[in-house]
This record gives C-alpha cells, sequence and structure tokens, in this order.
C-alpha cells in the first residue's frame, strides 16, 4: 500500500463527537471500511466509497485491503481502535508503521467517568466474541469490574453467572449507548436483575460482593480440592501448589499437563494470568470432559483438551515452556518426549506417588540432574472422638530446567 491506513475511533456521539485532525482523516478517504453502525454515523457529505465488514470479518481482512490497494483507506472503529479493537489486528497484519490511528474515547474511559471509577483500579473482560465465564477468576469480594458485552443478552448471562457463584448481592449496572444522546444506566443486583434484554451496544459495571459463605477461589495456586469436579485423580490442593510453585507459571507461556486427570495443574496455571495457556493431555475420554466442564466453572475456558495416551498423543503440539506430569510418567516414551519438546529454558515437572515412578525419576535425576524432592502431608481427621493427623501418600517431585541455547 502506498498510502498509510487510518484507522479513526467513533463513539455513539458519531460524528460531532469526533476531534477534527479525526474529521480530516475521514473526509480525506477514498474508501471508509466499518460496520454498518459505525458508517451510518458518517454523514452524506463524505464522498468516500463505504464497505460495511462481512461476516466473518478476520478471514476477510488482508483481501480487503488488497482489493482497495493505492487508495486512502479510513478504517473506522469503536472508541479506541487499540483497545480490544480492529487497530491490534490490522498493526499485527501491516505492521504499526503502516498505521495512523485516531483513537476516541474508550467505553471503558466514558463508563468509569460515568461512575467516578478509578480507570487503573478496575479489571477489564471481554465477553464479545468469548465466553462469559472468562468473568470467574475476576470476580472476588471488593473487586470492580468493566464487562465489555457482546449484545443486549451479556448482562442477564453476567447476572446469572455472578448468582450462581455465590455473588448475588453484587452490583450490576448496564450503560448501553454511551455518549450517544439516548444514552441510558440501568442499575440493580446480579441475584434480582430481571431484564431479558438490554441495548445491544452496552457496557456492565460489577460491584462484587459475596453471599455469606461463598467460597473464595483466589488466583493463587492452590485452589480446594472441592472446586473441581474429580474422580480421586487429583493433584491435592497442598501438592498442587509445591507442584506450580515450580513450574514457574510466566504470562504467555504454554504448559503441557500430561496425564491431566481432572485438569487442575493446568487450570491453576491458566489462572495466574489471562495470556497462560495450557494443553491438558488425558486419555480417558470422561475425564478430558470432566477437565472441560472444571475450565468453565473456574474460568479459564481456552485451555485445549487433548484426547489420547502420551507419548504419541504429544505429536504436533505446540512446544512448551513448561510441562507436568501428574500420570502416565512410567509409559516408555513419555519423559523423553516431554524433555526434547520442551522450549529452552522450559521447566520439566515430574510427580512420582509409587515405587516404579520414583525409581523412573531417580534415573532421570542422575542423568539431567535437577532437584529431587519428597513431600508427605497429614490431614487432620476423626479418630473416635478425638482428632488425628492422617497422611496421604508421599510425593516425591522431579524438576529440571532445560539449559537454553
Amino acid at each position: 500500500m502506498t498510502e498509510p491506513v487510518a484507522v479513526v475511533g467513533i463513539g455513539a456521539d458519531g460524528w460531532p463527537g469526533l476531534a477534527p485532525p479525526a474529521q480530516l482523516e475521514v473526509r480525506a478517504a477514498q474508501v471508509l471500511l466499518g460496520s454498518s453502525r459505525q458508517l451510518d454515523l458518517v454523514p452524506d457529505k463524505v464522498t468516500a466509497e463505504r464497505v460495511a465488514w462481512p461476516t466473518p470479518m478476520l478471514p476477510a481482512l488482508p483481501g480487503l485491503l488488497e482489493r482497495h490497494r493505492g487508495r486512502r483507506i479510513c478504517v473506522l472503529a469503536s472508541g479506541d481502535p487499540m483497545f480490544f479493537g480492529i487497530g491490534s489486528t490490522l498493526a499485527r497484519l501491516l505492521g504499526p508503521q503502516r498505521l495512523h490511528v485516531l483513537p476516541h474515547a474508550s467505553s471503558l474511559s466514558l463508563a468509569c467517568a460515568r461512575l467516578g471509577w478509578p480507570l487503573e483500579a478496575v479489571d477489564v473482560v471481554s465477553a464479545v466474541g468469548r465466553p462469559v465465564e472468562l468473568l470467574h477468576p475476576f470476580i472476588q469480594p471488593g473487586r470492580r469490574v468493566l464487562v465489555l458485552s457482546a449484545g443486549g443478552g451479556t448482562p442477564a448471562e453476567v447476572a446469572a453467572l455472578l448468582t450462581v457463584r455465590g455473588y448475588g448481592p453484587s452490583r450490576l449496572t448496564v450503560l448501553e449507548r454511551l455518549g450517544g444522546k439516548d444514552e441510558r444506566v440501568v442499575t440493580g443486583t446480579a441475584g434480582e436483575w430481571s431484564l431479558p434484554r438490554t441495548a445491544a451496544l452496552n457496557v456492565i459495571a460489577l460491584d462484587c460482593v459475596a453471599d455469606p459463605g461463598t467460597q473464595l477461589l483466589p488466583t493463587v495456586p492452590g485452589l480446594p480440592d472441592s472446586a473441581f469436579d474429580h474422580d480421586g485423580q487429583l493433584t491435592k490442593r497442598e501438592v498442587r501448589a509445591l507442584t506450580l510453585a515450580r513450574l514457574a507459571p510466566v504470562p504467555g507461556q504454554l504448559l503441557w499437563d500430561v496425564g491431566a486427570g481432572a485438569g487442575s495443574v493446568a487450570i491453576e496455571w491458566s489462572r495466574v494470568h489471562p495470556s497462560c495457556r495450557a494443553i491438558a493431555v488425558e486419555r480417558e475420554s470422561e475425564r478430558a470432559d470432566r477437565i472441560t466442564r472444571n475450565a468453565y466453572a473456574l474460568g479459564v475456558p481456552g485451555i485445549e483438551v487433548v484426547l489420547g495416551e502420551a507419548p504419541s498423543a504429544l505429536d504436533g503440539l505446540e512446544a512448551p515452556a513448561a510441562v507436568f506430569v501428574g500420570g502416565g510418567a512410567t509409559v516408555p516414551g513419555v519423559i523423553e518426549t516431554c524433555w526434547q519438546s520442551l522450549l529452552p529454558g522450559g521447566r520439566l515437572v515430574v510427580n512420582a506417588v509409587t515405587v516404579e515412578s520414583e525409581s523412573l525419576v531417580a534415573q532421570w535425576y542422575s542423568r539431567l540432574g535437577g532437584d529431587l524432592t519428597r513431600v508427605a502431608i497429614s490431614r487432620a481427621a476423626p479418630v473416635g472422638g478425638f482428632t488425628t493427623l492422617r497422611p496421604m501418600l508421599p510425593v516425591t517431585t522431579w524438576v529440571v530446567t532445560k539449559e537454553t541455547q
């Protein structure tokens, strides 16, 4: 392309809300790209050819840009184009040097202005093209959350999720058509929310309040065992917290959870940061389905579940920055494949509870080094009218880091 692509943020206030430099960019365009709603906000005196986004948009975007090569293109975006917007996509596709971005006030800035909330102290979750279950890690007592809605039905979905989670008293405010002439604010509590639909263009503001006795589900590893649906094949809470500490979750990195069982390690890894990713490998179909249910219930629906037995099920998977082997360590080739697949600087953590698996990790420890630790944990249990500390099976953990190249 010979001309930079202009990306102009526009709000519900339309043309009058655009600053003069943004209006100049739109007037100078030969082609205007945007949603039908955004294109309708531009007055008829702007003579550029108007092209509404096709559905789906992303696969068609390169072809659209190529079709109008050599012409001055202006892309209309909602609010700030670089915040969950088309500007970020265009920057990846064309490179930032090919863009001229003129942001408008985002819907989040407008929402905080109406509510008197400091934007830097608010969590933000987008439900546009994403499951509302992503909210779960952010629903914590006293937290404020802004949700970018997918449409008029999202507020009712969010209210139902909060209520089931035990946060029915939470204050829920829907801010419709922010910045427009017909802006409206609707407020209620999640547990008493009765509107099945609101205006399609809305932002949801949450003041999280828990019912008495609601279980805390923090993002620090070590969730209660009861937070997971499982058949007993579960890395227990105390061992899981230690295991995650050794795996060292880092934003943006990928974990393989091999022999995932209930998926607890993959789920806790993913809850540390929204960009943490995980692949859970499980050979039993019923357990694989359970991993998916647990992932949705705990707010990390993006976990990829691979049904199959390692090591063959690992073929073709994206190389991980960390691997946890919680089951199947003694299957021939599992540890070899995990170690070979691990990225430089990656961490391999293997938990062993049987004599056979302990013997195997001892052999690997003698070959590759690392750390070998045995942990024995006891939990209180009744004995008649008294209490004893009943020991759990001891767990031997081998941890090794792959050298950087």
